[in-house]
């Protein structure tokens, strides 16, 4: 394991303690989760899909129906109303 050495204030630190005493962890290790965690959770965010991606599958697969609700409004009548 390599070491990190951080700068932190006062209250966070004491924050730290609490919850490693709490969860009968060491600083080090309450540390380390929350690093993990964040590291995670900043790479989840930022891996995007887009809606095609998600849904591409589904793309082209409904067959009848107007091809393009644009050119004729009638479709579109009553469409938001409640």
């Amino acid at each position: 394991m390599h070491t990190l050495t951080l700068k932190v204030p006062s209250s966070l630190e004491t924050a730290l303690e609490r919850m490693a005493e709490v969860a009968h962890l060491s600083k080090s290790e309450v540390a380390r989760r929350a690093i993990a965690a964040y590291v995670g959770q900043a790479t989840a965010s930022a891996e995007f899909v887009s809606a095609l991606d998600q849904a591409g599958d589904l793309v082209g697969c409904f067959e009848g129906g107007p091809k393009d609700l644009s050119h004729n409004p009638k479709h579109m009548s009553g469409f938001g109303k409640v």
